[in-house]
């Protein structure tokens, strides 16, 4: 197991390069799966669970080759002419969520698939119910026995699905199911997400039917069969967010390049509500803090409201704000265990339920903290920038699922961060 030692505090200062997000192409790499046809992907994180995902593509017959970059972001080339699996390895499984997403290509591709329950951060419960609801009402029937869950059909038919709650994974598990379905299929209380629209947009480019991408309703029309595609992921949004937090954190000033501002508005907004100072650009994002921030509250909601995803970087930066702050987390049961961690800093937090009271100290202090989930992992190696004295981080593992050369990134901007083996 490794970790990180960080010596502070340190101010972040310089330019960072966001790298593809993680959350776009895991449902991307998926989608190739419904083709037989060669599919190239560029700007792809160097990350454990792109990995994850390329073991699995392989396990069900694909051919996959990762084409390394030192500058601009790696390529992925799958060719999934020789799919004949339909079922997913346990052991993969369980190691990434995103694994699910497989659920509705191979049911659309080889009209059966065999899946354990996913893995992923430890985050609280997050059901798949929506997921097998909406490929049940495509036409699939679906078993679940001994921790598996069976998934067949004669042929996918369209429908009108209505989503209980705006889930970004089971809109996108829907959509890739239903573009090789018979007839026309509307998604509504769709989720809005940029990876949704990403996902629309990588589906049309291999042939797919999909509109309303962005939007609570999506339509798609089934089509007999999709070719080949060649596309190029989205910054990833919420390392972009971190990376902006890391500068008001720290009391530095960062430059963000390869990103989308509109996809980062509420976060932008709650730093400028602290007293950052945040300048955009047509595909950049500055931060300058100088001062201690200033208490806001947070309430974390769907897009386009402020991203569970960002909550743990958030409370990291009220630790040391001036004033009282009151974070809601209305998307996870338990996504507060980085709060104990931030106590161990100096911090002063009392969780209730999904609400965190967080009263501002001047700074925090450095200590040997774990890490137990992907946002609360990166918020820590934040804090520990931020803190007096030496922070170890544990378990960077999780960190690292989601984060492409987050150590290395981060020292090119200034800080005192090294990997260690226990």
């Amino acid at each position: 197991m490794e970790r990180y030692i960080i010596a502070g505090p340190r101010k972040l200062v310089g330019k960072v390069r966001a790298s593809g997000a993680k959350n776009a192409v895991l449902p991307v790499m998926a989608a190739t799966v419904l083709t037989r046809h060669c599919c190239i992907i560029h700007d792809v994180p160097y990350l454990k669970d792109v990995y994850v995902m390329s073991d699995i593509l392989q396990t069900l017959g694909c051919a996959v080759e990762l084409m390394k970059s030192s500058t601009e972001g790696n390529s992925l080339i799958v060719d999934p002419i020789r799919v004949v699996s339909h079922e997913v390895p346990e052991e993969l499984m369980r190691q990434m969520r995103s694994s699910i997403f497989l659920m509705g290509p191979l049911l659309a591709r080889l009209g059966r698939v065999k899946v354990s329950y996913p893995g992923g951060c430890a985050i609280g419960p997050r059901p798949i119910d929506l997921h097998l609801r909406g490929l049940r009402a495509l036409g699939a029937t679906i078993t679940e026995r001994a921790g598996y869950i069976v998934a067949e059909t004669d042929g996918l038919r369209g429908c009108e699905i209505h989503l209980d709650f705006p889930s970004v994974g089971a809109t996108e598990n829907i959509m890739m199911a239903a573009v090789l379905a018979k007839g026309t299929t509307i998604i509504r209380n769709a989720a809005k997400e940029p990876e949704i629209t990403e996902l629309q947009n990588f589906l049309n480019a291999m042939g797919a039917k999909v509109k309303g991408a962005g939007t609570d309703l999506i339509r798609v029309e089934g089509v007999d069969e999709l070719g080949p595609a060649e596309h190029t992921v989205i910054p990833d949004r919420i390392e972009v967010g971190t990376f902006m937090v890391g500068a008001a954190l720290t009391g530095g000033c960062v430059e963000i390049i390869n990103c989308i501002p509109e996809h980062v508005q509420a976060v932008t907004a709650k730093l400028r509500e602290a007293g950052a100072k945040v300048t955009e650009g047509k595909s950049t994002i500055t931060v300058e803090a100088n001062d201690r921030p200033l208490a806001i509250d947070i309430k974390t909601l769907p897009y386009p409201g402020f991203p569970t995803d960002m909550q743990p970087q958030i409370m990291a930066l009220m630790c040391i704000a001036n004033g009282t702050s009151v974070i809601t987390e209305t998307i996870f049961e338990s996504r507060f265990k980085h709060a104990e961690e931030f106590r161990r800093m100096g911090a002063k937090i009392r969780t209730e339920g999904r609400v965190a009271v967080v009263k501002g100290v001047p700074s925090l202090s450095g200590a040997s903290v774990e890490v137990s989930d992907l946002r609360g992992g990166a918020a820590l190696v934040l804090a520990g920038i931020a803190a007096e004295g030496v922070s170890v981080i544990e378990d960077i593992h999780h960190i690292e699922r989601g984060y492409e050369k987050f150590d290395e990134k981060l020292r090119g901007l200034g800080a005192a961060i090294e990997r260690s083996s226990r």
